[in-house]
């Protein structure tokens, strides 16, 4: 049995918004067991005092750090420091950087190279050098997204309740903006070719590949790959949506299990 990670959150509070910090901390449970969780920031600076509302409530302690000088970041520094320690002290196997900033790539790296597993969490303006450092990285647009689902029900209601008094062109008008809020990426050729590709990788000689396989395979090679950025939960939806491969669902050879197996192909 694979023992469960042991990580450490580290959040870079003067670089990340605090009104998805619940959702940003139910997807890192979904990769291990965060032991310690950290903040950091200049708590005598006003933009912070929303984070203050928060941290009680997630069990984050809050790390002081002053800026020194003007025009410098002392916060990446703390954070540095802080991981450097952890990592010696040898309590964690894994780290969770939450940060959209790129002064923390060689961080990545040097954590990854001690044999750590390195999640990454910032906004989609994160620079590329970060994220591919990440053994995975996920955007916070995701969760936004995620959040605004669940609530989705009682907008669809009130939208019913009003339908009726609104003019048709008020209508399209608040259609037109739902729309362009909806930031889900689009599934393009390069999209297909790497799932492609991937496949092709993974498969056994008959070109059947476990979908489990694949799905690691592609985050090993693109660490920001994840089907919610193109507006699907699961990889199995999202393959399926492109019309490109071939799905078959296999029983398990686990008689105790009733977990499916999926299998996935490149059409000929």
């Amino acid at each position: 049995m694979e023992t469960e990670l042991k990580l450490a959150v580290l959040i870079d509070g003067d670089n990340i918004p605090s009104a998805y910090i619940k959702e940003m901390m139910e997807e890192i449970a979904k990769y291990g067991n965060p032991t310690i969780k950290r903040i950091y920031g200049d708590w005598t600076k006003p933009h912070l005092e929303r984070w203050k509302n928060v941290l009680l409530e997630n069990a984050i302690t809050p790390i002081q750090q002053y800026g020194y000088t003007t025009g410098k970041n002392s916060t990446d520094s703390a954070m540095i420091i802080d991981a450097m320690d952890i990592l010696y002290s040898e309590r964690v196997n894994g780290f969770c950087i939450v940060s959209s900033d790129s002064d923390f790539t060689r961080l990545a790296t040097r954590l990854r190279e001690a044999g750590m597993k390195v999640f990454g969490i910032g906004e989609k303006k994160t620079p590329n050098p970060f994220i591919v450092a990440c053994d995975k990285f996920i955007y916070i647009e995701i969760l936004k997204k995620r959040s605004r689902t669940f609530t989705a029900p009682v907008k669809e209601l009130k939208s019913k309740q009003t339908a009726a008094t609104e003019k048709p062109a008020t209508i399209a008008n608040r259609a037109v903006i739902e729309e362009e809020k909806d930031e889900t990426e689009k599934i393009t050729p390069e999209v297909i070719k790497l799932i492609a590709t991937t496949v092709s990788d993974a498969a056994e000689e008959d070109g059947w590949a476990f979908l489990g396989d694949v799905g690691s395979l592609l985050v090993k090679k693109q660490p920001n790959f994840d089907s919610r950025n193109y507006g699907f939960e699961k990889l199995t939806p999202l393959i399926h949506s492109t019309g490109k491969f071939d799905i078959e669902q296999r029983s398990n050879p686990n008689p105790k299990s009733r977990i499916k197996l999926i299998y996935v192909k490149n059409k000929e």
